[in-house]
């Protein structure tokens, strides 16, 4: 493995665990901000009050940091399947502290994303040297990549547009769809950013340029309708669905937009990619597997006439004699009050 590649797989590794650590820490925040008032997945930010969920967020950003530093170091084809260890992360924490079940063979799934991560990383290319953010503007604005941004643009403003108001609550992909999209333009403008950096810091001032500008702006509009978009689906659906599918998705993407503008797999064997793809297709796997195993998330209650369950009421008669409903098909006499066992507990 070349050194370079060795840091940004070091940075990578820390990243996730910062990363799927916040997921958990957000959605805790995000639970208990959703007992006062309305919740994220409505449009309510009462979140933005929670201190979890700001410990979260300082989480993320600690992970996000050190995953810039790794885009420096590394191709986004080595760094970003590297986001498959915070999903095992962010079960593990999730069974831990949120009662999110993982069963045995999500502990297997999580062991396909470590062995497909390793395939990756041992055949990952080797980072290519730019000398100037001008160089990377000329791979930006080459035809096939601008016809990527272009799509990646109109697909985001169907979803948010049209398909958010209409579908979000019910489809995952809706939400996830708008993050994955999104994320694949923020790394390509974060790499491009990241290594403005780099270069400045070593004499080359990269700041004269308007192209870096560009790319800081295109960077900050992505990440915050990311985060926006993240945090509803966060709120609506499992975090063990939430996080292999967003992983899934914001991974192809982001591989794809990457080997179309800095050209990774240019100049490699066949059996180096052959390698890739398979540990790309093994983490998949195992993303899928360990979706698959998890339980989905108890409704959320709003108010205090929200069932809790389809199968169980109790009534009570005007002469005060209990009756319980055992199937909702049945029909219940009839009744002056009702009333729900839980509320007595």
């Amino acid at each position: 493995m070349y050194s370079s590649n060795l840091i940004g797989f070091i940075l990578a590794v820390v990243s996730s665990a910062f990363i799927g650590s916040s997921f958990i820490i957000k959605k805790k925040g995000l639970r208990k901000a959703g007992v006062n008032g309305p919740r994220a997945s409505v449009g309510g930010y009462g979140y933005l009050l929670e201190p979890l969920w700001w410990i979260g967020m300082l989480t993320m950003v600690v992970g996000e940091i050190a995953n810039f530093v790794a885009y420096i170091y590394a191709p986004a084809v080595l760094v970003t399947p590297l986001g498959a260890l915070s999903i095992i992360v962010s079960a593990v924490l999730a069974h831990l502290l949120l009662k999110e079940k993982l069963q045995k063979m999500g502990m297997l799934g999580c062991l396909l994303c470590i062995v497909g991560s390793t395939m990756i990383v041992l055949h990952a290319p080797e980072e290519q040297s730019i000398k100037s953010v001008e160089e990377i503007w000329v791979l930006a604005t080459q035809p096939a990549f601008l016809l990527y941004t272009a799509s990646v643009i109109a697909v985001a403003l169907v979803l948010i547009l049209y398909c958010a108001p209409r579908f979000g609550q019910t489809n995952i992909m809706i939400y996830i769809g708008i993050c994955s999209v999104v994320g694949s333009l923020t790394v390509m403008s974060v790499k491009a950013i990241g290594i403005a950096i780099k270069l400045t810091i070593e004499g080359i001032n990269q700041a004269k340029y308007f192209q870096t500008w560009i790319f800081t702006m295109v960077a900050v509009t992505c990440i915050i309708t990311q985060l926006n978009y993240l945090n509803m689906a966060l709120d609506t659906f499992n975090t063990a669905v939430v996080s292999p599918i967003y992983y899934a998705m914001f991974t192809s993407f982001t591989i794809f937009a990457s080997a179309i503008m800095f050209k990774d797999y240019s100049g490699q064997s066949a059996s180096n990619i052959a390698s890739e793809l398979c540990g790309f297709i093994t983490v998949l796997s195992g993303t899928i597997v360990l979706h698959s195993t998890r339980e989905p998330d108890s409704p959320f209650l709003s108010d205090l006439y929200t069932p809790l369950s389809p199968k169980v009421s109790w009534y009570i008669h005007g002469n005060g004699e209990l009756w319980k409903q055992k199937d909702e098909d049945e029909s219940p006499p009839n009744f002056v009050t009702i009333l729900r066992q839980d509320h007595f507990k």
